[in-house]
């Protein structure tokens, strides 16, 4: 992922420090008997340097999907924004991952890039027609518009989120400045969502702190975490996330999805590692860590 990239002299410049909690928040956040579910992944499955690394050595590019889908319990689906999947398509990913898995697809391009929203109901039909054979292991479905869709277009984006079908989950990503206006989410988008139903996603990405809201619209957070290939503020940034997330768990949080991102992919295994063991020590937690491969030996360390 390219976006919020900056060079490595900007990057020691940068305040990483999450913003405090808004207090809309406390709206959303109400104490809950059952513990909070964690959904933990990264954005892509077929990486072929993970074989050896993450996957076992001389793993097949036709294996990776279901060896992912045993070490992680989630996934970013991003491949089906460049291309309108079918049915067909569906069931074979599906039959690839275990029960409880959850795929967390983007809307396919043509509806959000192309047609920026505006008249896109076959086009949303003939997606939803996919997700729904996913079944149970159809996670949320995140909305990104195209990034030039500022509050200026937002009749499109309300009406799209209006009439979108209540059975089915969905989480919104903003990338126009203009949404994020004075160190704050849009008022009135913020309100749209939490009537609803409807969550915010916050990414944390080094060059857009705007982009860190910490808005939640619902009991749920959807983070999209974007490192910069284990800086020693990767660490430090997922030390801070952790302490937010537990804070949210002791007043009522849900569900958290974490999905980790790196400008260069490779890397996003060790990251995830240190946040679920982080989390099992901080918030008490019983998340099982990726087991990665010593890459020389073949073993797992």
């Amino acid at each position: 992922m390219e976006f919020g990239k900056v060079s490595d002299e900007e990057l020691n410049k940068i305040d990483f420090a999450l913003p405090p909690d808004p207090e809309v928040n406390k709206q959303v956040l109400q104490p809950l008997d059952e513990p909070t579910k964690f959904y933990i992944g990264c954005a892509k499955w077929g990486r072929k340097d993970w074989v050896g690394k993450l996957y076992p050595p001389k793993t097949k590019e036709r294996d990776f999907l279901e060896h992912y889908a045993h070490i992680f319990n989630c996934i970013e689906f991003n491949s089906v924004f460049y291309r309108m999947p079918f049915p067909s398509d569906v069931w074979k990913w599906k039959s690839k991952v275990p029960e409880g898995f959850k795929f967390c697809p983007k809307f396919t391009q043509s509806i959000t890039h192309l047609k920026r929203l505006k008249n896109v109901g076959f086009e949303t039909g003939k997606f939803l027609e996919a997700m729904v054979e996913f079944g149970d292991n159809l996670g949320p479905i995140f909305l990104m518009p195209h990034p030039q869709l500022s509050p200026k277009q937002k009749d499109n984006l309300y009406e799209f989120i209006e009439t979108f079908p209540d059975d089915v989950q969905m989480f919104v990503e903003l990338r126009h400045p203009d949404w994020y206006k004075e160190d704050c989410y849009h008022k009135e988008l913020y309100e749209l969502l939490k009537a609803q139903g409807r969550g915010t996603i916050i990414t944390d990405a080094s060059g857009r702190r705007d982009c860190v809201h910490m808005h939640l619209s619902t009991n749920e957070c959807f983070i999209r975490f974007v490192g910069n290939s284990l800086h020693r503020t990767d660490y430090e940034r997922i030390d801070d996330w952790v302490a937010r997330i537990k804070d949210w768990m002791s007043k009522g949080l849900k569900t958290c999805y974490f999905f980790m991102h790196q400008h260069e992919e490779l890397h996003s295994p060790e990251l995830i590692k240190y946040l679920m063991d982080k989390l099992n020590a901080e918030c008490g937690t019983n998340l099982t860590p990726p087991k990665l491969y010593d890459e020389r030996s073949g073993t797992l360390f």
